[in-house]
């Protein structure tokens, strides 16, 4: 009667094996949950939080309630002030925007402030010749 317990504790004993082994499958698990998970969350929110900082007036944004609105202002860091009518303005913070739908230009002479391409000073601008350029007229 109780010598088959007694063998199946003595089976049970001998098998044991290194503690290593036993974590050999939750090493794995691990691993794949990082590159199927972590890693590429890491890698959108990277990438979230370099299109936050990319934008700039005349940006079309989509926010996190849904609502499409045009960047009319960059209060600082963490606000700006969107337009979603006409005449209607809001601030929201930049965190909150999901989505840029289309970018605008930067401004040509805000790249090359020194001067023109040959080293020349800039030609002096009139105020109507800068809202002409900024309206798409030629100067």
């Amino acid at each position: 009667m109780f010598v088959s317990p007694a063998y199946a504790q003595a089976a049970g004993g001998a098998a044991g094996g290194s503690g290593l082994e036993a974590f050999i499958p939750m090493i794995l698990i691990f691993v794949v949950f990082y590159f199927l998970l972590i890693r590429p969350q890491q890698k959108k929110m990277k990438q979230h939080k370099e299109m936050l900082n990319e934008i700039r007036r005349g940006d079309k944004v989509v926010t996190g309630g849904g609502i499409i609105a045009t960047v009319t202002k960059v209060v600082n860091d963490e606000e700006l002030q969107v337009e979603i009518a006409e005449g209607v303005k809001v601030r929201v913070q930049r965190g909150m925007v999901s989505a840029v739908v289309s970018r605008t230009e930067p401004a040509k002479g805000a790249a090359n402030d020194a001067g023109t391409k040959d080293g020349a000073a800039p030609a002096k601008e009139t105020a109507g010749s800068r809202l002409k350029g900024l309206l798409g007229g030629k100067k």
